[in-house]
């Protein structure tokens, strides 16, 4: 993989301070750069070296920090990843055809780097063949961001409680039951992003152009 780590990638570049891609060629307008948003965010103007998408995949926005201590974290999230794969279809369908016919590095990221953007990175390294032990493992290793993000949320909101010990992080069983609801309502997760999202084999060749080097 190019990319061996998409998600964690993305978390670094949404960071506040870091900039845009730096502009080193005539191919720099062609860099997609796609927030996933939601229908409450508005994202800011695109750098000029970018190609900028933004695609609001969820539907049904919530607010974890709410939450009581009861919700437990993995089938909770579980649900609402299944909420905007199936609310989302159309924004997700577009954000693989951006990635699928990027020439050259491409970012994609939501709020925090974890939900929506975890949700995209599973079925993009599904369609590159990447077991799904792997996929939930790369999922987990956003807890690192855990602490960063409870923080962040501290300095937006002062004075207010977070009530959901479950902010801010990322277990194995989030993504378990999300690739196995998938998979169990669709037959595969492959099933899923062909058939649901449409994603044809041209889509997926050129993925695995982009994504993966030669043995």
């Amino acid at each position: 993989m190019r990319t061996a780590v998409p998600r964690r990638l993305v978390e670094q570049a949404a960071r506040p301070g870091l900039g845009s891609l730096p502009r080193t060629g005539h191919h720099d307008r062609d860099r997609p750069a796609l927030p996933l948003g939601d229908s409450r965010e508005r994202s800011g103007p695109a750098a000029r070296s970018l190609a900028y998408h933004n695609l609001s995949i969820e539907h049904r926005p919530y607010d974890q920090a709410a939450l009581g201590p009861e919700i437990e974290v993995g089938p909770y999230l579980a649900e609402r990843f299944l909420e905007v794969a199936e609310d989302g279809v159309e924004e997700l369908r577009r954000a693989v055809e951006v990635l699928a016919a990027a020439d050259g590095p491409a970012v994609f990221h939501c709020a925090s780097g974890k939900d929506r953007t975890g949700l995209l990175a599973a079925l993009v390294l599904n369609l590159l063949g990447v077991p799904d032990p792997q996929i939930i493992e790369d999922f987990t290793r956003t807890e690192l961001a855990t602490d960063r993000l409870i923080a962040d949320w501290r300095a937006a909101y002062p004075g207010k409680e977070l009530t959901w010990p479950g902010y801010g992080r990322a277990p194995a069983e989030v993504m378990r039951l999300f690739l196995a609801a998938l998979a169990a309502e669709h037959g595969s997760v492959r099933r899923y992003t062909t058939e649901r999202l449409g994603i044809d084999d041209d889509a997926i060749a050129a993925l695995r152009r982009n994504l993966l080097e030669a043995a």
